[in-house]
C-alpha cells in the first residue's frame, strides 16, 4: 500500500479529510495507524509515583527480611544460653534426672548424649478461627484454659418482648396471668403468647400488651423474642425447643411439674427472677473487662440435628419437613414388631458397629438424664461436648454404652436384611416408621445425626453446675444413704 492508498484509508476510518502526508515518519517510512492508536500514553508522573512506590515496597521487604533474621538469630542465641546453662547445671550435679539405662555408658561416668528434642507447632482451633502457638524443645503440651467457662447474658438494650409458655390445662392459669400483668403492665413489654392461649384471654380487658402469631410467623418468632418464660415442667422447655426448630432465645423456666430437673426456678419468686433477667443479677467473676458486666448466667445446652434420608435419596435431598431438632434425644427402635431391630450404625463412612436390640438412641448432655439414664448411660454435664451412644436392651453382653465426640457424624441404617421395619422419634414426637432396604434399592432408610449449630440457652439459677448438681440430688436423690458412724462409740478398754 502506497502513501496515497494509506491516506484513503485512515480517511474512509475517522470519516475526516486525511492524507498521507501528515502521517509522521520513521527513518522515511510512514507509521502505521492501528500503532498510533494502541499505544497507552502514560503520564511522566504516574511513572514517577509507580517507581517510587516500587522503591517504597522493596525497602519495606529488605526491613521485613532483616527483622525475621534478627529474630531467629536472638531464639537461636537464647535457646544456646538454655543449652549451656543446662549443660552447665548438669557439670554441678543440679540438673535434670538422668533415667537408668540398661546399655553401659561409654565412659561409665558422664550421662548419655541424648538428641535434642525438635521444636512443634500446637494450633487451637474452635472450627470457625484458629491460633498457633510455638512449644519449645524445653516445654511441654498443656491445656491454655478450660474447654468451657461460665457464660453470662447481659443485654445491650432493655429488652421489649417476650414470649411466655404455659404447661397444657388450667392448673397454672393464675400464675399465668400473674406473669402476663407483671411483664406487660408493670415492665411495660410486648408479650407473645400460643394461638390457644390467646383465644383464652379474649375474655380479659386489661391484656392489650398481648399478641400472638400464626403458622407462617412461627419461623421468624426468633427474630422479635428477647426471652421465652415456661411455666410448666421439663416437658414445657422440650416444647419451646420444638417451637424454635432453628436459633432459640434464652430461655427460664419456672417449676410447676412432676420432675422440674431443667427447672430450678420457683413460681414464688417468679417477679424477683424476671427482675434479674431483665435488669441482670450477677457479675461475671472471670471477665477481665473494666466495666460493669450484670447479667445472668446461662447454660447452653446442645441440640442434634437429625435428617431422615429415605431409601436412595440423595445426601442433601430430604425435604425441609423431615429435618428435625432434638434436645433430650432421638431413638431408633422396632416398635410393635416381634423381632430385634437389626440398624447399622455408621460414623460418615466408617461401619461402627451393628445394633441388634430393642433399639438405640443417640443424646444429648441434657438428655443423658433422661431416657438416656433409664436404659444404663452415664449422666453427663451439660456444659460437656459430647454425644452418647447408649443401646436400648441389647441382645449382647459386651454392647456398653459409649460417649462420642460433638463432632461426630452418625447415620442409623435400616438394611436390606433385616428382619423388620423401625421407627423413630425426636423427643418423643414425630414418630415415624422407617423402612427396610429391598434388592432394588439397596439401602433403606436412614436417620442422619450431627450437632447442632443451635443450642438451647437455659438461664441458671446460680450457676450451670451447682444448678445440675442441685437437680440430681433433688430429683433422683442422687447418693442418698445414712452416713456411716463414727468408731469414737465403740469401747477399746481403755
Amino acid at each position: 500500500m502506497d502513501r496515497a492508498e494509506l491516506g484513503q484509508h485512515t480517511a474512509s476510518i475517522s470519516g475526516r479529510p486525511f492524507n498521507g502526508q501528515h502521517l509522521p515518519y520513521t527513518n522515511k517510512l510512514p507509521v502505521a495507524w492501528q500503532r498510533l492508536s494502541s499505544t497507552p500514553c502514560v503520564c511522566k508522573q504516574k511513572q514517577k509515583t509507580r517507581v517510587n512506590a516500587t522503591k517504597l515496597h522493596r525497602q519495606d521487604t529488605i526491613k521485613i527480611k532483616e527483622k525475621r533474621k534478627q529474630k531467629e538469630q536472638a531464639e537461636a542465641a537464647s535457646e544456646s544460653r538454655e543449652d549451656s546453662a543446662i549443660r552447665e547445671a548438669e557439670r554441678n550435679g543440679d540438673g535434670p534426672l538422668v533415667l537408668p539405662d540398661f546399655t553401659p555408658l561409654s565412659n561409665g561416668n558422664s550421662p548419655r548424649n541424648w538428641p535434642r528434642k525438635a521444636d512443634l507447632y500446637l494450633v487451637r482451633t474452635d472450627g470457625m478461627s484458629c491460633s498457633r502457638e510455638t512449644v519449645r524443645a524445653s516445654g511441654c503440651l498443656s491445656f491454655a484454659h478450660p474447654s468451657t467457662q461460665q457464660q453470662l447474658l447481659v443485654w445491650r438494650g432493655h429488652p421489649k418482648c417476650v414470649m411466655v409458655l404455659k404447661k397444657l390445662g388450667d392448673e397454672q392459669r393464675e400464675a399465668f396471668l400473674k406473669v402476663l400483668r407483671f411483664l406487660g403492665q408493670e415492665e411495660d413489654m410486648h408479650v407473645i403468647v400460643e394461638p390457644h392461649e390467646y383465644l383464652k384471654l379474649s375474655g380479659e380487658v386489661d391484656m392489650d400488651f398481648v399478641d400472638t402469631y400464626n403458622h407462617a410467623e412461627g419461623d421468624q418468632l426468633h427474630q422479635h423474642v428477647d426471652f421465652v418464660v415456661c411455666l410448666g415442667g421439663d416437658g414445657t422447655i422440650l416444647h419451646a425447643s420444638s417451637l424454635f426448630q432453628h436459633a432459640i432465645p434464652p430461655v427460664i423456666s419456672f417449676s410447676a411439674g412432676s420432675l422440674g430437673f431443667l427447672t430450678n426456678h420457683s413460681l414464688e419468686n417468679v417477679e424477683a427472677d424476671l427482675r434479674g433477667v431483665i435488669y441482670g443479677s450477677e457479675d461475671l467473676d472471670q471477665c477481665s473487662l473494666e466495666e460493669e458486666m450484670r447479667g445472668v448466667h446461662i447454660t447452653l445446652r446442645m441440640r442434634l440435628e437429625c435428617k431422615i434420608l429415605r431409601g436412595t435419596e440423595q445426601k442433601d435431598s430430604a425435604t425441609r419437613e423431615e429435618l428435625y431438632e432434638v434436645m433430650n434425644e432421638v431413638v431408633v427402635d422396632r416398635g410393635a414388631n416381634p423381632y430385634l431391630a437389626k440398624i447399622e450404625c455408621w460414623e460418615r463412612d466408617t461401619l461402627i458397629t451393628k445394633v441388634q436390640a430393642d433399639g438405640v438412641m443417640l443424646a444429648t448432655p441434657t438428655g443423658s438424664t433422661a431416657y438416656s439414664v433409664a436404659a444404663g448411660g452415664s449422666m453427663v454435664h451439660p456444659n460437656v461436648p459430647a454425644i452418647l451412644f447408649t443401646p436400648i436392651c441389647p441382645h449382647s453382653l459386651s454392647f456398653r454404652p459409649v460417649v462420642l465426640p460433638d463432632y461426630a457424624e452418625l447415620e442409623l441404617r435400616i438394611p436390606k436384611d433385616a428382619r423388620c421395619p423401625a421407627w423413630v422419634c425426636f423427643d418423643g414426637k414425630q414418630r415415624q416408621e422407617l423402612q427396610r432396604g429391598d434388592a432394588e434399592l439397596q439401602r433403606g432408610d436412614a436417620v442422619r445425626i450431627r450437632m447442632s449449630t443451635n443450642p438451647v440457652p437455659t438461664i441458671s439459677k446460680t450457676d450451670q453446675t451447682r444448678d445440675w448438681f442441685g437437680s440430681l440430688e433433688r430429683c433422683f436423690g442422687w447418693n442418698d444413704r445414712a452416713e456411716q458412724k463414727p468408731l469414737g462409740y465403740i469401747d477399746r478398754g481403755t
